[in-house]
C-alpha cells in the first residue's frame, strides 16, 4: 500500500498545482483533494471532496481514507473570488486550522503534517534585523490580517506538534509567492496601474516562484532523503533581494510616492470598492521590507530554489505584459523624482 496524501485549499491554482505533481511521487497510492468550493482546474488522478475544514466532517475524511500524510495549503490572504470577505478567510485560516489539527491529533493514521505558512509572522518593523532567521522574534507582532492569522496558525500547529511528538511536522514560512497564477496581497498590488509607495523608503522584498513552491511541498511531503530533516520550521526564499523601485521598473508601472497616513487613506479606499487587500500590514511590508534566511532550507530540508528573487520578478512581469511605461523610460523618471526630494523625505 502506497501514502494516502490529503491536500486543503485545492480550489486555488497553487493547490491543484501541488495535487496533479504529488500523484506523480511513485509511493503516492492516493490523493484526496479538499476544498468548500469545486476547483474549475482539473486535479488529475486525485479524488475531489467538497467539505468545508471548519466543519468536523475533516475528520471522518481522514479516518475514512486513512490518511498518513496532510498538506494544508488553505492558509491565504486573499478571498477566492472577489465577492468573498475578510471574515471568511480568518475563519478558514484559524478556525479551520483548529478544527484540521484537531482533527489529525484524534487520527492514529497520519503520519506527517505540512503547513504552507508564511514570512508575515516576523512582521515589518522600522528596528527590524537586516535578515530574519527561524528562531529570530518578531520586533512588532502583527496586529491584523493575515499576518495575525498566521502567527496564531503556527501557535496551533506548534501545539499539535507536542501532542503528537509522533507525527512529523514541517511548517513552510513562504516569502511572496509570484507566477502567472499567482492570487496574494502582494501581487495584487503589482498588477495596479501605478504603484503606490510611501515617501522616503525603498523596502528590501523576496520572491518564491510558483515552481519552487510546488517542489518544496513535495520534498516536506515526502520521507526525508539521507542527511536531509524534513520536520522543523523553515524560510522558504529565492536567493537575494529586490528594492521596490527595481521591481517597479521591470513591471513598467509608475510609482506614486505619498505620505504614510495617506496611503494608508488610499489603501481602505482600495479594500471598500475590491480592488485590492491593501491592509496595514502589507502597508509596512511596503514601507520596511522584510528578508529572511534560507540556510536551514537548503541545508536541513535539502532545497535549493531554481529561480532567484530577481528572476521570479522578472518571470512574472513578462507574464504580465507591459507596464503604461517602457522600462528604460521609466528609470529615468524615477532617478529624476527621486533627486527631486529632500534628503531623508519621510524617513522618521
Amino acid at each position: 500500500m502506497g501514502r494516502v496524501v490529503l491536500v486543503t485549499g485545492v480550489a486555488r491554482q497553487l493547490g491543484g498545482r501541488f495535487v496533479r505533481r504529488i500523484q506523480r511521487e511513485p509511493d503516492v497510492d492516493r490523493v484526496i483533494g479538499v476544498d468548500a468550493v469545486a476547483p474549475e482546474h482539473h486535479l488529475g488522478g486525485a479524488e475531489f471532496v467538497q467539505a468545508d475544514i471548519r466543519q468536523p466532517t475533516i475528520g471522518k475524511l481522514l479516518a475514512e481514507h486513512q490518511v498518513d500524510t496532510v498538506v494544508h495549503m488553505d492558509i491565504n490572504g486573499t478571498p477566492l473570488n472577489p465577492r468573498g470577505s475578510r471574515t471568511a478567510v480568518k475563519e478558514t485560516n484559524v478556525i479551520g486550522t483548529m478544527q484540521l489539527l484537531g482533527a489529525c491529533q484524534k487520527a492514529p493514521t497520519v503520519a506527517r503534517l505540512v503547513v504552507k505558512s508564511s514570512t508575515s509572522v516576523y512582521g515589518s518593523a522600522p528596528r527590524d534585523p537586516a535578515v530574519f532567521t527561524e528562531t529570530t522574534p518578531a520586533k512588532s507582532l502583527p496586529s491584523g490580517g493575515f499576518a495575525k492569522d498566521t502567527v496564531e496558525v503556527e501557535g496551533y500547529v506548534r501545539g499539535f506538534a507536542r501532542r503528537r511528538p509522533d507525527v512529523a511536522v514541517s511548517v513552510l514560512r513562504f516569502a511572496n509567492v509570484l507566477g502567472p497564477c499567482a492570487d496574494s496581497p502582494l501581487a495584487e498590488y503589482f498588477a495596479l496601474p501605478i504603484l503606490p509607495t510611501i515617501i522616503g523608503f525603498d523596502p528590501r522584498l523576496q520572491f518564491v516562484h510558483e515552481d519552487d513552491a510546488i517542489e518544496v511541498l513535495r520534498i516536506a511531503a515526502d520521507e526525508p532523503r539521507r542527511g536531509t530533516l524534513n520536520s522543523g520550521t523553515f524560510n522558504i526564499a529565492g536567493d537575494g533581494v529586490l528594492l521596490l523601485s527595481q521591481a517597479s521598473r521591470r513591471l513598467g508601472r509608475p510609482t506614486l510616492p505619498l505620505l504614510s497616513p495617506t496611503v494608508t487613506w488610499l489603501g481602505s479606499v482600495l479594500r471598500s470598492v475590491g480592488i485590492t487587500d491593501f491592509s496595514p500590514e502589507q502597508i509596512r511590508l511596503l514601507t520596511h521590507g522584510r528578508v529572511v534566511d534560507t540556510t536551514q532550507m537548503r541545508e536541513t530540508l535539502g532545497f535549493v530554489p531554481r529561480y532567484s528573487t530577481a528572476e521570479v520578478f522578472t518571470n512574472y512581469a513578462r507574464s504580465h505584459g507591459p507596464g503604461l511605461l517602457p522600462p528604460e523610460a521609466l528609470a529615468r523618471t524615477v532617478d529624476q523624482l527621486a533627486a527631486a526630494l529632500p534628503a531623508g523625505a519621510g524617513q522618521n
